[in-house]
């Protein structure tokens, strides 16, 4: 029974949703410049960030940010649904999903932008008054949140969802806007996450285990750690926009799997960018083929993401360096074979500039001896979700690293050599947002198609509806927004500001979808059986690590609030 659904074909005849969404956006703009105004006059004026009123009045900023990242996906996901058009390739799906995505962002900008479950940001918390919020009140604004987003367009969407399902679109999303290479990387990573991942993933969860290295090597030899490195170093040679397509595949069908990649990443870039030629023909090989499997060791105790207090420091003794302190928070920490290591190398310099990057190896661990090296030890934090690695905290007593092992040669470069990274960890970490809400969205519209209740499947109950649309369009706009940092990050073009705008929007979505599918399951949800339990646990560190979104919003408003920064 859907016979409160209209005929799509008819719904798409009276509201040209690219239209109405390219006329509605100049408004959505209006009230960003305005908010923009409101926002520079209390924490930069002159154009210079005052840090003082930056953190006295986070609010304030934190709630800017969330507005510029909700007009950028207003805009990019415009973007997504032209080159379709262009393409021949915009149907009723996917006008649903820009009616839905644009009724509902342009809704939260006049009401209140939603930062967390718990926190909303209104209009009135950024200064912005009546006359301001005006241009929201024309036809086409009007018209996208009353009819592209309201109750009759959720259940076309929801309805176009099942019917993808049923025709084997498994979230039922149907076309990406991805080229023919990119798609061709999609179906081949899909295809390996159906066979090889997704049937034993809620096992590896649930017994707490490490992915087994079998699905390692397999991963390797479908090139999935050399995606990025350069091809005279054994890689595939390809951009960011594959690491988003690989990560956010691979995600979808466990986040475990999926972020055994970005570890590879996260070191051949730093490599790559910072090392010196014989340390990226030593190790960007290696690290391409799986041979060595690498850890970021950054984070510590008392410290987070204030890195400007890192304490962990390695004296230089001779041809050597001995490493003194403690690490926590190292993901896939044993089974590696080489740590990028960030420590304080000159005792004198408190803040950034006494830090450097050490290539460190250490042997593989097992899970009774995981840190088989003299001047190390440590052990397992157990944690909620994201198992297949698992999480450590290391402390280092003496650890011994050769001097030749500094990354770049240089002291005194390791900040500077992270924070070039920087822009790629946020991309991999929206992608791997959106894999997980992806599944989120499979497993709530699978569910929502097979359980029956009051004598009709209960994707008909205008409120599950409700719920698989969202989680549908949200997900097509940060997705939209993902694509849009990493195509500017191959343009080498400068993105933290787009790339920390894709995590942030990313982590709340993936959140979000994961809380609703699992309400949509209702009480089985919260039974350990059913894997929508997983993905609950797995969406939410993605709001915590690569900067957590209260960092990443500050970092957002900063770069904003800078003169000659749009």
């Amino acid at each position: 029974m859907n016979d409160t659904a209209p005929d799509s074909a008819a719904a798409r005849r009276d509201l040209d949703t690219r239209a109405l969404a390219r006329a509605a956006l100049p408004a959505a703009n209006s009230v960003l410049e305005a908010a923009r105004r409101q926002v520079t006059a209390r924490l930069a004026p002159g154009g210079r960030v005052n840090g003082a009123a930056l953190d006295a009045e986070q609010t304030l900023a934190h709630g800017f940010a969330w507005l510029a990242t909700t007009v950028e996906a207003l805009r990019q996901t415009l973007a997504w649904a032209d080159r379709l058009a262009d393409s021949g390739r915009f149907g009723d799906r996917e006008s649903a999903l820009l009616g839905v995505a644009y009724g509902e962002y342009l809704g939260q900008i006049a009401g209140g932008i939603a930062m967390t479950q718990t926190e909303t940001i209104r209009p009135h918390d950024l200064g912005l008054e009546p006359d301001d919020l005006a241009p929201l009140s024309g036809e086409p604004c009007r018209r996208l949140m009353r009819e592209g987003n309201g109750q009759a367009a959720r259940m076309t969407l929801a309805q176009l969802l099942h019917d993808g399902l049923e025709s084997g679109d498994p979230d039922g999303l149907g076309d990406h806007g991805l080229d023919e290479t990119m798609a061709m990387v999609r179906d081949q990573f899909t295809r390996f996450g159906a066979d090889k991942v997704e049937p034993h993933a809620h096992r590896w969860h649930l017994d707490d285990k490490l992915i087994p290295i079998e699905v390692v090597e397999a991963m390797a030899e479908l090139g999935t750690f050399g995606l990025t490195v350069p091809e005279e170093h054994g890689g595939l040679g390809m951009g960011k926009e594959a690491l988003v397509v690989v990560s956010e595949t691979l995600s979808r069908a466990y986040i475990g799997v999926g972020s055994l990649g970005t570890r590879s990443e996260i070191a051949a870039e730093l490599i790559r960018l910072g090392g010196t030629d014989a340390q990226k023909a030593h190790w960007l090989p290696r690290i391409a083929s799986g041979e060595t499997l690498p850890t970021a060791v950054f984070t510590e105790p008392s410290t987070g993401s204030d890195l400007a207090r890192l304490r962990t420091r390695a004296a230089r003794d001779g041809d050597t360096y001995r490493v003194h302190g403690n690490k926590t928070w190292i993901t896939h920490a044993a089974r590696t074979d080489l740590m990028t290591l960030l420590v304080r190398t000159d005792p004198n310099e408190a803040g950034y500039r006494g830090l450097s990057m050490l290539l460190a190896e250490k042997p593989r661990g097992t899970d009774t001896d995981p840190f088989p090296a003299t001047g190390m030890s440590g052990g397992e934090i157990p944690v909620l979700g994201y198992r297949g690695m698992k999480e450590y905290e290391i402390a280092f007593d003496g650890f011994s690293v050769p001097a030749a092992s500094l990354l770049g040669g240089v002291e005194g470069q390791g900040f500077k050599q992270l924070m070039a990274t920087f822009e790629s960890a946020r991309i991999q970490t929206a992608a791997r947002a959106l894999g997980v809400g992806r599944n989120a969205l499979e497993l709530g519209l699978r569910y929502a198609s097979e359980r029956v209740q009051f004598g009709q499947e209960i994707r008909h109950f205008p409120r599950v509806a409700n719920k698989l649309a969202r989680m549908a369009a949200e997900l097509t706009a940060a997705r939209a927004l993902t694509l849009y940092a990493a195509r500017e990050k191959d343009s080498d073009r400068r993105c933290d500001i787009e790339a920390g705008m894709a995590k942030l929007l990313a982590a709340r979505v993936a959140w979000a979808a994961a809380d609703d599918a699992l309400q949509i399951h209702g009480g089985n949800g919260f039974a350990l059986e059913y894997p929508i339990s997983r993905v609950l646990c797995d969406a939410r560190i993605l709001n915590i690590f690569e900067g957590a979104g209260e960092i990443q919003a500050g970092v957002i408003a900063r770069g904003l609030l800078t003169a000659g920064r749009n």
